[in-house]
């Protein structure tokens, strides 16, 4: 397939009621209406093709909502459509999110993909492999663990591309499928580079494909990576700036490259549409990216604004993972990087969300009493946070389950430091930073609060040892350029290694 057999996407977004943020994105992103270019050819009615490519247009930008009903809507149309029910059923499974796919979507899907299979023996033997690969999934995860079904998947889309490896979307899935399959404890990241060399031969091709510029950007969403991941982020936003997801997947880059203005400007564009779009996931998920560049950048009123806005949206759904996961660690954010340890002290938990969530909140009391000094304040939350970590080991998730290991380290050598023992305090922290180092972050964040080797830094320079705490804050802003308080403490540190004099 050729360039220029693709159809061009547009979809309508009437514009009203502009506010300055949507102005802004509109300034910044301008076609409103396009999400790029595909081409899916389908053996249904010939009538409903340019829908189809445009329902998997939106599925490349993760709308899976929209993609869904454009899917559902072909399907009434062409009732022997087979792909138009594979369609809906991959719009529940949404591989890179976290998790994937709910009860309720497995149930739903499991019986989209059904109703494909028994139409596809009019379908082409292209689509058949389509659909015999997502039905693998869904049979696999009715009885296994998700991940394992996403294995199974991924498989079966090699065997799809084997088939028929001039076709373009059979190798962007397949991608796609090999991101979903990373293992977080990869530290050479096998899968992100294999997904990448393919997908970056096909982006010198089809330059303006929504799909091979979005999963570059995840590919590349690692800090030894980043940099080769700035070519598909500046170009996604323009390819499809009718989508929010693909107006705020920049600051992925942006972030870990430590490009505050990039990030805040992606951000406050994916923000507006997201609102103007009523996608609310994503309007939170770029809030927290934001707020996060915000402090970085040292912008505390725009960051505190910021958090004016949440507290003022009502009814979030804590079921929601992204919305539950950016209304928790905002507030978590903006009081512990300005070091405001009574302001994090007071943070409430909601009880009704994630246990990984809800120990987060008890991460930022547990230290901001202990580097107050309150060591009292500090032990319940860190009690409290040894019940959510074996909440957490019994789902199985081995991602989080490591995420709330290193936070209870963190708040145990906090605590141990207030109570005067420093080899304790330092021995943890140490543990923490090990563990934070050997397991990649997921796309739902930006990053931790704070880094668990800047937390060892800082201690270190608290108990007066600054040639080892400026080799720590290295190591951080190695890994997390343009920290503000790695680069501050790293200063610090230079000043009073200087000061001890060399051998001291």
């Amino acid at each position: 397939m050729v360039a220029s057999c693709y159809v061009r996407i547009w979809i309508s977004a009437a514009l009203s009621l502009l506010s300055p943020a949507l102005l802004f994105a509109q300034h910044h992103h301008p076609a409103p209406g396009k999400l790029g270019k595909v081409r899916f050819p389908v053996s249904c009615a010939q009538a409903t093709q340019s829908t189809f490519n445009h329902a998997v247009a939106l599925l490349h930008s993760f709308a899976y909502e929209a993609a869904q009903k454009e899917f559902t809507a072909i399907s009434q149309r062409d009732r022997e459509c087979a792909m138009a029910h594979w369609g809906v059923a991959i719009s529940y499974y949404h591989q890179l999110w976290d998790p994937p796919i709910s009860q309720v979507g497995l149930q739903a899907g499991a019986a989209e993909i059904e109703k494909a299979q028994t139409l596809s023996a009019k379908a082409s033997e292209r689509e058949q492999a389509f659909i015999h690969a997502l039905a693998i999934f869904y049979q696999s995860a009715l009885r296994a663990p998700v991940r394992n079904a996403a294995l199974a998947y991924a498989g079966a889309m090699r065997d799809t591309v084997n088939q028929d490896p001039d076709d373009v979307e059979s190798q962007v899935f397949y991608a796609l499928s090999f991101l979903a399959t990373a293992s977080p404890y990869d530290g050479v990241h096998t899968n992100q580079r294999l997904a990448a060399q393919m997908l970056e031969a096909l982006f010198r091709r089809y330059p303006e494909h929504p799909g091979i510029a979005h999963y570059l950007i995840h590919a590349y969403d690692h800090p030894d990576l980043a940099e080769q991941g700035l070519s598909a982020a500046r170009a996604y936003s323009k390819i499809a700036p009718a989508a929010p997801h693909a107006l705020h997947m920049p600051s992925h880059i942006f972030t870990l490259r430590g490009l505050w203005t990039e990030s805040i400007e992606s951000n406050l564009a994916a923000r507006a549409a997201a609102r103007q779009q009523g996608e609310l996931g994503e309007e939170l998920h770029a809030m927290d990216y934001l707020i996060y560049a915000y402090l970085q950048s040292g912008r505390f009123d725009d960051a505190a604004n910021l958090l004016s806005d949440l507290r003022g949206m009502q009814e979030l759904p804590s079921s929601d993972f992204k919305v539950a996961y950016a209304v928790t660690i905002m507030p978590v954010r903006y009081a512990i990087e300005r070091r405001q340890w009574t302001d994090a002290i007071d943070i409430p938990g909601d009880p009704y969300v994630a246990p990984q969530f809800r120990a987060i909140a008890e991460w930022a009391g547990a230290v901001a009493a202990a580097r107050s000094g309150k060591i009292s304040e500090a032990e319940p939350h860190i009690l409290n946070l040894r019940g959510l970590l074996e909440e957490v080991q019994k789902t199985g998730d081995d991602y989080w389950t490591s995420q709330v290991e290193i936070q209870l380290r963190e708040a145990e050598g906090w605590a141990a430091d207030a109570r005067g023992d420093p080899q304790q305090a330092l021995s943890r922290l140490r543990e923490a930073a090990r563990l934070e180092d050997a397991v990649a972050k997921r796309p739902i964040t930006p990053g931790p609060v704070v880094p668990a080797r800047e937390q060892l830094a800082d201690l270190l320079l608290k108990n007066n040892d600054p040639a080892e705490a400026a080799r720590e804050f290295a190591a951080v802003l190695k890994h997390s350029p343009g920290r503000r308080n790695a680069l501050a403490g790293a200063d610090r540190a230079a000043e009073l290694a200087t000061a001890k004099g060399p051998g001291t």
